[in-house]
């Protein structure tokens, strides 16, 4: 079993920059494959940025890629999310996932083994 929670959210200008964080529980965070979605207002959740256990392999949506850095630290049992360039369409709740494929990159939301509870982002214009 592993609870995420995510932390870093709040309120920030086009253009800002902001990281988030996952914080695991359970000493077998490394074993996971960590990612990030993101849900808009009105819109389905969707897929942000993936990293593999070691943190060697990373995956982003094109929605983000190059404005976005997903990096894991496996000895704080934490993984981050820093945003840079922040648009008014990056404003949405954020969640961290875990799935038990060490390598996953690319995630799923029906794959996606657990969910933290999500913190808000806010870009204003």
């Amino acid at each position: 079993q592993v609870q995420l929670v995510e932390s870093g959210g709040g309120l920030v200008q086009a253009g800002g920059s902001l990281t988030l964080s996952c914080a695991a529980s359970g000493r077998t965070f490394s074993r996971y494959a960590m990612g990030w979605f993101r849900q808009a207002p009105g819109k389905e959740r969707e897929f942000v940025a993936g990293i593999n256990w070691s943190g060697r392999r990373r995956y982003y949506a094109d929605s983000v890629k190059g404005r976005v850095t997903i990096s894991r630290d496996n000895y704080k049992n934490t993984v981050y999310l820093q945003m840079n360039n922040l648009k008014p369409e990056d404003t949405a709740v954020y969640y961290c996932a875990a799935d038990r494929d060490p390598e996953e990159v690319v995630f799923t939301e029906g794959k996606a083994d657990y969910w933290g509870q999500g913190t808000q982002l806010t870009v204003s214009s």
